[in-house]
């Protein structure tokens, strides 16, 4: 089962333009932590590049397009965000790299951890390792 989906908002808009919704435990599966956004990313450059072991996240491309690598072990595959209403939602453990950002990019973050270094894999192959690992239990 894949530890990743696509989520979309509700857009509450009229002739005065969009509003978008996003509530936490309604629309995003955990509770709200933690808030970051990424600007002004240059197009060349990969952000991610790590899985985590506790953080859940959801990714909203509020402006501009970007792609997200996902990959939880057994299956990966690349998203292009680009609406400002669809999210992508990444359980723990899953390996994410964004890239190929816009230059009008604004990603915005939400994550269920507050920052904890220690929680970070920044190894694919220890990424990887990890969740077999956990595959194992999971199985017993």
């Amino acid at each position: 089962m894949k530890k990743y989906r696509m989520l979309e908002f509700p857009q509450l808009g009229d002739d005065r333009g969009q509003l978008v919704v996003v509530e936490q435990l309604k629309n995003i599966p955990f509770d709200l932590k933690r808030i970051f956004y990424l600007y002004g990313t240059k197009g060349d450059v990969a952000r991610g590049q790590h899985a985590n072991r506790f953080s859940q996240f959801v990714l909203i491309n509020l402006n501009g397009t970007c792609k997200v690598l996902v990959d939880d072990g057994e299956h990966s595959e690349v998203i292009c965000l680009d609406k400002p209403h669809t999210g992508i939602y990444l359980d723990k453990l899953v390996w994410k790299e964004m890239f190929d950002f816009s230059s009008d990019s604004i990603l915005l973050v939400l994550s269920s951890e507050l920052y904890d270094k220690s929680e970070y894999i920044d190894s694919y192959d220890q990424f990887l390792k990890e969740v077999n690992n956990q595959r194992i239990i999971s199985e017993r």
